[in-house]
């Protein structure tokens, strides 16, 4: 079976911390590191700390479909790998259009029309070609439209792998997110089955409350052991707020996707 290369999100966890004491606090513990908006950080001060970065944010605005906002959408994706390359990150994640604050799209859409599906994939296609020229990968992820992301575009775990695989780079993969697909989609095994050629990454966190594994209605061990099955040896970040003590909530997910490791 293969083995799971783990990883924390710095942005969800030890939050009563300075960002850069995050990222050590995640380092210590073996785990590789994600952060989102790189913007508002030291990059110099975290690839300092000596911690290993799995992924960071691959775009600050802009969106894939719309003439206006896709020129942005790329330049900010240029910006963002040169930022990469001082933590040395080798994943950046991008979403099927600009987010605000709280995670709800800047340009809402309630009817993705066939026109926006081409639209998007040759942007998609220059974003890849982007990440080729840098020896970066830019992963899409999916998301939720239920509880914390209405009105996104390409939202579905179903869209990102259709866009992935119309593209065809291998700079261009998914961040399949299990939380965003448990609460829009389920069926997680087999939606990592059938994506399984065109993940980049996968992020956990437990459904309802977004807290680690263990905390609501998702096994995560199994699909621990599903992933181990199938030969996915790629990263598992875990994106999940801590439902109670930092370092605890981590135990919760190492466990949970070393358990059959150990036995």
């Amino acid at each position: 079976m293969s083995t799971l290369t783990l990883a924390a999100c710095a942005e969800m966890i030890f939050t009563d911390l300075p960002f850069v004491q995050r990222v050590e606090r995640i380092a210590a513990r073996g785990l590789q590191v994600e952060m989102w908006d790189w913007t508002a950080k030291d990059l110099k001060e975290l690839a300092a700390t000596g911690a290993v970065f799995s992924s960071m944010t691959g775009y600050i605005s802009g969106n894939l479909t719309d003439a206006d906002a896709i020129d942005e959408f790329l330049e900010s994706a240029r910006r963002s790998v040169e930022a990469a390359e001082i933590i040395d990150s080798p994943r950046l994640n991008v979403h099927g259009t600009g987010l605000d604050g709280d995670g709800r799209p800047v340009r809402p859409v309630q009817v993705v029309t066939p026109d926006m599906w081409l639209t998007a994939r040759d942007t998609l296609a220059r974003l890849a070609e982007i990440g080729r020229a840098a020896g970066r990968v830019f992963t899409l992820e999916n998301l939720n439209l239920l509880v914390d992301h209405a009105g996104t575009p390409f939202a579905l775990a179903r869209d990102t792998r259709a866009l992935v695989r119309a593209v065809d780079s291998p700079h261009l993969r998914m961040n399949l997110d299990l939380y965003h697909c448990q609460i829009g989609e389920g069926n997680l095994i087999e939606t990592c089955r059938e994506s399984l050629p065109w993940i980049g990454e996968i992020q956990v966190a437990d459904v309802p409350g977004r807290c680690q594994p263990g905390t609501g209605e998702i096994d995560y061990a199994g699909v621990a052991r599903g992933l181990r099955e199938m030969g996915y040896e790629g990263v598992v970040g875990m994106e999940a707020f801590a439902a109670g003590d930092s370092d605890a909530a981590l135990d919760d997910f190492i466990a949970a996707f070393t358990r059959e490791d150990r036995t």
